[in-house]
């Protein structure tokens, strides 16, 4: 008789959480439990993820299977022409399908096949469907991001009447409950060629979008491996183009050409380092786009002798000026782990906190903007073609020690992506952090944002006066935020050592919960 080690789930909303650990504590999979916690995230977090969008997995397990699910929505078949970008909001941004549903069915059958899952999927959505049928009391975060737009609300169709809530009181969402209880009945693929998949193409066709039941029915969940990088004697798994996976391992491997353990953590060369670092990385960050459509990336992208390059170039006493755009986008990071030690590390959203602002029918479901990231430039690499993926910013990561899972992470933010994962893991590796004392370190985000149309470098103004005028000295354009700001995103972080124990947390800046599990005793 073995005593497993607990599993832990870690998620934005206590709710989705709680549905995550449930599914852990009657012997599901760390899959399992992602697939309940997606359900529920998208619906106690509309606002940033639904079953309208697109998520991309990680997983990996003990004995050093490592794969990854791309849920990545293609663009229409048929497509306007364009004479200018592509709209931000509206019918005319909802250009591509919507993957997440379908990577959960990728993902399940993954876990049946290589993990021995056997929860129904019926039982995964069950707490999903009670939520959006009985209601729930929205988040802060909800609240916040409702207000926010709230100017632009009024152009968004009938969004207001189906989202306003009232602080306090249960906000119920019937129409996507019935759409869920249409999933938990057919399977996934109704999305795509069932009831409700005629549903979302009668609802998109009358909306005004281009996306037609073909598109829906040829939308499919590319498995791939994952890329990777060597990062202080650990094996960092990020997702392959078209996400910036590539642009987040770049920047570790930058960073692996400074000691930055023997600087505080709170020195300002170590976050003028990480800056600097996220700049020389972000410079070959064009070149990533779906490579089915495009160029292939040069094959040394990730080259030592190209990132050693990229980091010689850094000025330990100067900045290097700034003035690319800033791509803007929410999301939601959630991961598992299972007393097995197997590991999912996801992403799922809707791009733009509330996506298109499009309401599909009667369904309930809001329909994301992802189409948005394409260029309508020629010639461009991410430039929109009939079926192509668009450039992706959503990029969960796993690190691995020896080969088998000791690191689950990823963050919300779309170009903060990397950003911030360069301080959560600088912190995590190299200075031995917590995931609490990693996910509360002040943060930054550069460029333009919706916040600020500066090309500045925004940090929390925990990392204190002094150093942010030293980073002023170095000629980084400063513009100090609040600590522990929602403009930084949302995080979380799951380690599991080598004497079997586990911490996990989700970050400060939001209000989510990481749980974990009893481990329970097997005979092995």
């Amino acid at each position: 008789m073995n005593v497993a080690r607990p599993g832990m789930v870690t998620s934005p909303h206590p709710l989705a959480s709680e549905a995550g650990a449930a599914v852990l504590a009657r012997g599901g999979t760390a899959i399992e439990a992602a697939v309940a916690i997606a359900a529920s995230l998208s619906v106690v977090m509309p606002h940033f993820c639904g079953i309208g969008g697109d998520a991309i997995w990680l997983v990996a397990d003990r004995q050093g299977r490592q794969r990854c699910f791309l849920g990545i929505g293609q663009a229409a078949g048929h497509l306007p022409a364009y004479e200018a970008a592509i709209p931000l909001r509206g019918p005319a941004s909802t250009v591509t399908s919507a993957c997440a549903v379908d990577s959960w069915g990728r993902a399940l059958a993954y876990s049946a096949g290589q993990w021995g899952g056997t929860q129904p999927f019926a039982d995964l959505l069950a707490p999903a469907i009670a939520q959006a049928r009985d209601g729930y009391v929205p988040s802060r975060s909800q609240h916040f991001w409702f207000d926010f737009r709230r100017g632009e609300i009024p152009h968004w169709g009938r969004f207001a009447d189906h989202f306003s809530a009232v602080p306090g009181e249960l906000f119920k969402q019937p129409g996507l409950a019935r759409s869920l209880s249409l999933l938990a009945e057919d399977g996934c693929r109704s999305f795509y060629d069932g009831r409700l998949g005629r549903q979302l193409a009668e609802g998109l066709a009358a909306a005004g979008s281009p996306l037609g039941a073909a598109d829906l029915a040829a939308t499919r969940t590319r498995e791939e491996a994952p890329v990777s990088l060597d990062y202080r004697g650990l094996t960092l798994l990020a997702p392959p183009a078209p996400t910036q996976g590539l642009s987040t391992l770049a920047i570790m491997g930058i960073l692996s050409h400074f000691d930055l353990a023997a600087l505080p953590p709170s020195s300002p060369l170590r976050y003028h380092l990480l800056v600097e670092a996220v700049k020389q990385a972000f410079l070959d960050r064009p070149l990533i786009a779906d490579p089915d459509c495009s160029e292939p990336l040069p094959r040394d992208f990730l080259d030592p002798q190209r990132l050693a390059g990229r980091a010689s170039a850094i000025e330990t006493t100067r900045a290097l000026a700034w003035p690319h755009p800033y791509r803007h986008g929410d999301t939601v990071f959630f991961a598992a782990t299972d007393e097995q030690g197997r590991c999912a590390s996801v992403l799922q959203s809707t791009y733009f906190d509330w996506g298109s602002g499009v309401l599909i029918g009667d369904t309930g479901i809001l329909w994301q903007n992802r189409g948005a990231a394409f260029s309508t430039v020629s010639g461009d690499r991410n430039a929109i073609k009939p079926g192509k993926r668009p450039f992706y910013t959503l990029n969960p990561g796993i690190a691995l020690n020896k080969g088998e899972p000791h690191l689950l992470y990823g963050t919300q933010g779309a170009d903060g992506q990397p950003q911030t994962l360069s301080v959560l893991l600088t912190g995590l590796i190299d200075y031995g952090m917590t995931p609490e004392e990693a996910l509360a370190q002040p943060r930054f985000l550069l460029g333009k944002t919706f916040s600020d149309s500066r090309d500045s470098l925004k940090i929390e103004a925990s990392l204190g006066e002094a150093a942010i005028e030293e980073l002023a000295a170095l000629g980084h354009e400063v513009a100090p935020l609040p600590a522990l700001s929602p403009i930084f995103g949302q995080a979380g972080a799951i380690s599991l050592t080598d004497a079997d124990t586990i911490h996990g947390a989700h970050d400060p800046r939001g209000e989510g919960k990481a749980i974990r599990s009893q481990a329970r005793s097997f005979i092995k």
